[in-house]
């Protein structure tokens, strides 16, 4: 029942939210860049499925927090293209800010004696 470190970790439910975010603070991206974004930044530790990825984009255009358009990909495929809103670079800000609080909390859990 040990951990392997070469597995991808689990995502905590909501965080799926605040990753894509982030990773549409650098710059409009289409979903497969998004992934990769999320993969590289977190060393290879966390991979984000397409199962998932893709729900959470339309959700968050839906909420007003990403807008989209269709285009042509760098490998000349139509792909659709996502950036932060206004209101998406608050939730962001709001997301960051309870992440570091919750994680805080966590840590002081584990590390508690």
């Amino acid at each position: 029942m040990g951990a392997d470190a070469s597995k991808p970790a689990d995502l905590l439910q909501g965080t799926l939210e605040l990753l894509i975010l982030r990773t549409l603070a650098s710059g409009e991206k289409h979903g497969y860049e998004v992934a990769e974004w999320i993969h590289t930044a977190s060393a290879e530790a966390l991979a984000v499925e397409e199962g998932a990825l893709y729900p959470a984009l339309h959700r968050l255009e839906v909420r007003g927090l990403l807008t989209a358009e269709w285009d042509v990909s760098a490998n000349n495929r139509r792909a659709k293209y996502y950036r932060l809103t206004a209101d998406g670079r608050k939730r962001l800000k709001e997301a960051t800010e309870s992440w570091r609080r919750t994680s805080t909390a966590v840590n002081r859990v584990i590390e508690a004696t």
